[in-house]
């Protein structure tokens, strides 16, 4: 398994996102791994008392993001669970999947942009070991 982790968007790939041309929705696949305990360092008045799984901090993160994506003109077109690669890296995991519908990049940014979804997305950084999110549209 790779030695590097991905948990933010880095400036360089947020930068060719919005430059791509295409004004219409995007789909988001998520792959995610989750840590075995919530890590909230960087926001310890978010953790839940006694702690919690990563597992755990990402349902609060959904829990809490889900009515602002929809607000925004997104929503959650699907959630589950997921293993190891049928087709791909054998020693590669991932514990969820998702796809997230925006209705656009600029519903996106503003969607990023709301202090409430950053707030609330500090249970999803404590949540998660390792990421990917692949913007798809439709063709």
């Amino acid at each position: 398994m790779a030695d590097r982790t991905y948990i933010e968007v880095s400036s360089e790939q947020g930068a060719r996102f919005f430059e791509t041309p295409g004004d219409g929705p995007v789909v988001m696949l998520n792959l995610l791994r989750f840590r075995q305990r919530a890590q909230y360092a960087h926001a310890p008045q978010l953790e839940p008392k006694g702690g919690v799984t990563g597992a755990e901090a990402y349902a609060l993160y959904v829990a809490g993001i889900e009515p602002l994506l929809e607000a925004s003109g997104g929503r959650l077109l699907f959630q589950g669970t997921a293993s190891h690669f049928l087709i791909g890296p054998a020693d590669e995991h991932w514990d969820a999947v998702l796809l997230v519908e925006q209705a656009s990049k600029e519903s996106f940014l503003a969607f990023a942009s709301d202090p409430e979804a950053q707030r609330i997305t500090a249970h999803r950084t404590a949540a998660v070991e390792d990421s990917r999110l692949l913007p798809v549209t439709p063709t």
